[in-house]
Order: C-alpha cells, then structure tokens, then sequence
C-alpha cells in the first residue's frame, strides 16, 4: 500500500502542521459516544473559538457591572467596540483600515451598497450576476432592479456555465463585459461560488467591468477567511461578507463591508454618492449633538446607520483574534491548499468511480471548500449526506445534488480528512 494514503501518513502530517495546535482554541462538538464529530462545514457555519466566548462573556460581565457606562468605560469600552475590529478586518481582505466597517447583515450591506453603486442612467442599467447566484443575492439585485423600475427580465443579465458544465468559464463573462458594457451599470459577483466552489478572478473581472465604466462589487460570503485577497489594490468598489462562515463569529454574525478608499473619502455633499443614512455614519465629533445636518465620516464607517450590537462584535473580535493567533490569513491559506490537496487525493485514490469533485482542482480556483456529486446509478445523494450524518460526520447539503466538505485550516486536521473518506467508503 502507497504510505500516501494511509492513517499513519495522516498522522505524520498532522504532526508537521505548524498550526495543528489552533485546533485546541475551538470547541468540537461531539459525538453520542464522546469522540470529536468529523467537522466540516465551516463553509457554512465555523465552529466556537475558545476567544469568542471570551469576548462576549466580558461583554456580559461588563453590562452587569457598569450598566449604561460600559459605553465609556473598560478596556472595550461599546461606543468604538466596532473600531477594535478594523485592523484585522482589513489585514483579512487586503484593504485599508479606512476602507472597511463590521455592521449590520450581508444582504442589508448589500442592498446598502447598491443603493450607493447602481445608478441606473441613459443606456447603463442592467446589472450582471451569476446564473444559479446565493438566492439572497439574486433577490437583492431582483428588487433593486424593480426599485428603480427597471424590468427585471431586460435588466438581469445572468453569467451561465456552458451547456453540460458546472463551472463558469471567465472567458464568457469577458465577452459579455466587452459586448454588452455600455448597457451594464453594476456587476455583483461572488468572490467562491457557493455551490461548486470555484474561485473567481476578482482582479482581472475588476480591470475589465471598469474598462467599459461599470462598477463592480463582490459577494465575499465564502472567500473572507478563506482567500487571500487584495481588495485595495484590485480597485474593487466595494464587497461584503459575513462573518459567521470561515471567520467563526457564530450564527446570523455582524457581517463586514469594504467601499474603496476612492468613494468612502469622497463626502462633499455635490459628487458623493447616494447613500441611506443613518446617525452612526455621521461624523463622530458632532454625532451627539444632535443635529439635523448629516456629514458623512470619511471612511467605510460612514454607511453605518445605527449603533452596533456590541454582543455579535464581541465574537467578531475574539474569531478575528484567533486568526491572527494562527499568522494570519497567508498561513491559513498556505495549510488550506495542503489539507484540500490532500483531501483530494484520497478521494480521487479510493473513490474515483463513485464521487467526483466539481470544484476546479487549481489551486488559485478554489478554496478549502470541495463539492461533490455522486456517480454511482441508483445511488441518491441525499441518502450518502444522511449516512454520513448517522456515522459523525457532519457536511452540507446543497440541491439539487452536491455534498459541500470544506477541511477548514483553523480546526481541521490530516487525520479528519483520512477518516472523513474512510468512512464515506464504507457508507457507499
């Protein structure tokens, strides 16, 4: 047997990973019989850092003792809690701490954002997202569409796979950039695609939709906490995420937002854009006065609209702290491409005839996360899913046929992967 795809070689890896320990600041939940539950669905929800809890209990803590004062008071004291978490969230996507806001949900980020950057005027007002898009993002960009009565059927154009493929070919989207670009206004695109997991190239889908003057922002739902990324020097307009998925903060989190440093500093009232404003936006020195005059702060923070709840950021700020516990995003990103390789292998070894793996294989076009289809006739996909469930191994189901794993670098080890097509083996 080739040592390759053995436990012992699973072992050994482990062993070599410089970041196995970050392992110990996360709770595993476990199985009926007390062993760790095979964990992989930190696409979709991250586990409990040890340093979240911690966060939000000294939160508590400081409710209980100070009351309304805790505002002012502590060493986190809640007027600037969302300040303390600028740095990280910028260091994660690549932007300037100007650039970048923990607030609100990702669909309101995104509804808020566009609000600002689809400006539908003369020919441009269509906006471009991708067929089979998250469907909050499709409803989102459905009702801005019908906002600014502009008919939907006319005015979504969709960026599909070629017929018989799950994958979108770039070169497709370029074309319908470089034909149809005087009639595009907006361009929203994921940074991951949900369902296969394929990374997109945000760089060169920037340069392009601004070469023919569209603005462009991006669903960074599955990529924070998962890619590095250079929003900044990418010239992206603007992109938002959540918080609850690779960046562990817990369900329903304070999402994230970035607005390029070339609009967000923008505030004279005759060129900035149109925004939804609200008081938490307004300039910090004059907020409690209690004027009717809004000025807009000068970064990111001048989209948000109301105080923030400091519970949700307490999480924030202790799952962002775990990351920079591990190094950062580049030492997470430098064990993700190892543990996926290396997930990829064994399936490929041991299961070529009955799984196959959607997600493009390169490493720069993908994440952590793979999705898979089962190819065995007769053989439902839903009722693998479920078998696995029964054996403690916990993964994500998307219809209309693919299980998600997603070996997330911060908790996950070479060893949960072996077991995890171990037992996937035996329940086919």
């Amino acid at each position: 047997m080739n040592i390759q795809y053995t436990l012992n070689y699973a072992i050994q890896l482990d062993a070599q990973d410089p970041l196995a320990h970050m392992r110990d600041h996360f709770s595993i939940p476990k199985q009926t019989n007390g062993d760790d539950e095979l964990y992989f669905t930190g696409n979709s929800l991250g586990l409990q850092p040890a340093l979240a809890r911690e966060c939000v209990i000294e939160v508590l803590d400081a409710w209980q003792q100070r009351g309304v004062k805790g505002h002012f008071e502590g060493d986190y004291p809640w007027l600037p809690y969302h300040e303390f978490l600028t740095d990280e969230s910028a260091a994660l996507v690549g932007a300037k701490p100007e650039e970048v806001v923990m607030m609100n949900s990702l669909t309101t980020n995104l509804h808020l954002m566009m609000v600002s950057f689809y400006q539908p005027k003369g020919k441009k007002t269509k906006i471009l997202l991708e067929d089979h898009a998250f469907p909050s993002d499709h409803y989102a960009v459905e009702s801005q569409l019908k906002h600014h009565d502009q008919d939907v059927d006319d005015n979504m154009l969709l960026w599909q796979p070629r017929p018989g493929e799950e994958l979108l070919n770039h070169d497709d989207l370029y074309k319908i950039i470089e034909q149809q670009g005087d009639e595009i206004a907006l361009i929203l695109l994921p940074g991951v695609q949900y369902y296969t997991g394929q990374v997109l190239d945000i760089k060169t889908i920037t340069a392009k939709a601004h070469a023919q003057g569209i603005m462009v922002g991006f669903d960074l739902a599955h990529a924070a906490g998962n890619l590095v990324m250079e929003l900044h020097n990418w010239q992206v307009d603007f992109a938002c995420w959540c918080s609850y998925k690779y960046l562990n903060s817990g369900a329903g989190s304070v999402a994230g937002c970035f607005i390029h440093q070339k609009h967000c500093a923008n505030t004279d009232k005759a060129s900035q854009l149109n925004r939804f404003s609200g008081w938490w936006g307004h300039d910090k020195s004059t907020r409690f006065k209690m004027e009717n005059s809004f000025q807009a702060i000068p970064s990111a923070e001048g989209w948000q609209l109301s105080n923030p709840p400091v519970l949700s950021l307490a999480a924030v700020r202790g799952s962002l702290e775990t990351i920079k516990l591990a190094g950062g995003i580049t030492a997470l990103r430098n064990k993700s491409l190892k543990l996926t390789q290396y997930l990829m292998d064994l399936i490929q070894h041991e299961l070529a005839d009955s799984i196959r793996i959607i997600t493009p294989q390169q490493d720069h076009q993908r994440g952590c996360q793979l999705s898979l289809m089962v190819t065995v006739d007769g053989l439902d996909g839903k009722a693998l899913f479920n078998a696995l469930e029964q054996n403690g191994v916990t993964t994500d189901w998307r219809e209309p046929n693919v299980i998600r794993v997603a070996p997330v670098p911060l908790y996950n080890s070479f060893e949960d992967a072996f077991h995890f097509v171990r037992i996937l083996k035996e329940c086919l």
